[in-house]
């Protein structure tokens, strides 16, 4: 089991090594229009018909995010300011997430109804999982409740999957009708949006293989 968690910690790490490589590449190629990602994000929202979400600077690398709650796309600072390809990609991408909140695209509804429930058991659950597999003997109804637990955040990362892949989806499809990319520019902007998406998918598999493993436990003590 120690030995698949270090697997999946050194995938995530070498995705999210390509993911900032890329983004600093792209960083490097300026856009013919010109527009800098708030631009391109206020655009977008315009477009869609959104007037109530704002678009914010945040601090830090790859911050970036959309908030439903306040209703704000944030946009850290080389991303807000920046007037080049990974500064579209990354705009487009968030506002996207925007205009599935605005038109109640169903993977994002779910998403946010078990955000509350997953802030709550991801703070109990490893606990909760370390202890039930110390007590397994003699408590394993312990080990259940934890299982039970992680299943709903492995449940939230593939619920998250769809919600991510749509949102680049969308972003692509408009950056491109509004020739806000060349064609040029385009595959770059996709390329950008692939490997963001790529962390998600890694954490879904690894969570997914993770609650496996913690079933296999429980069942191997039953067997017994």
């Amino acid at each position: 089991m120690l030995f698949v968690s270090l697997l999946f910690v050194g995938i995530s790490m070498l995705v999210s090594f390509a993911l900032k490589s890329k983004i600093r590449k792209y960083s490097q190629t300026g856009l013919r229009s010109g527009l800098s990602g708030k631009e391109i994000a206020e655009r977008m929202l315009r477009e869609n018909g959104i007037y109530d979400v704002k678009v914010v600077p945040s601090e830090g690398f790859l911050t970036d995010h959309y908030n439903p709650l306040t209703k704000t796309v944030s946009l850290s600072p080389d991303i807000y300011e920046g007037r080049n390809v990974a500064a579209a990609a990354v705009a487009a991408h968030e506002c996207g997430h925007a205009v599935q909140h605005a038109t109640s695209y169903p993977w994002l509804t779910m998403r946010s109804k078990l955000v509350p429930v997953v802030q709550f058991s991801s703070g109990i659950v490893q606990w909760i999982l370390l202890a039930g597999i110390f007590l397994i003997q003699i408590f394993p109804a312990l080990l259940l409740a934890g299982i039970v637990l992680f299943a709903l955040t492995t449940i939230f990362s593939l619920v998250t999957l769809p919600v991510e892949f749509d949102a680049s989806n969308r972003a692509l499809a408009w950056l491109e009708r509004t020739n806000i990319t060349t064609a040029q520019e385009q595959p770059m902007a996709k390329d950008a949006l692939k490997w963001a998406a790529m962390t998600y998918v890694v954490a879904a598999v690894a969570s997914i293989v993770t609650l496996i493993q913690y079933i296999l436990i429980y069942q191997g003590r039953n067997r017994e």
